[in-house]
């Protein structure tokens, strides 16, 4: 890895139905260079309010750690293949190790 600065990462959360095949997107996202790393989290409850009534599902939760350049393209990427009407896509700044934003940065790097 290279000592320069590391790139600005986040960190992108965003759900699927239980039985939807997660792996799939996260290795789309990788392959494609809009993520460096993907985990898919076992599945879960989810309770919430859509269309005004409390629903509740059986969901998986992928976290999606990407640099903050590829942000915008990620998103566009996860709006246009995700199987919701509205999908969850929620963005947090993440600060780490150096190394490891670097590394996240150069794997997202559409360049290379």
């Amino acid at each position: 890895m290279s000592s320069a600065a590391p790139a600005p990462a986040v960190i992108v959360l965003t759900t699927l139905a239980a039985d939807a095949d997660a792996i799939s997107l996260a290795r789309a996202l990788v392959s494609e260079r809009l993520a460096a790393c993907v985990n898919v989290l076992p599945a879960m409850m989810s309770v919430y309010r859509w269309q005004g009534d409390v629903e509740e599902a059986r969901e998986q939760q992928l976290v999606i750690k990407t640099s903050a350049e590829q942000l915008g393209a990620l998103q566009t990427w996860l709006l246009a293949n995700h199987p919701y009407e509205t999908p969850e896509l929620l963005v947090l700044e993440a600060s780490g190790s150096a190394a490891y934003l670097r590394w996240v940065g150069e794997s997202t790097d559409a360049r290379r």
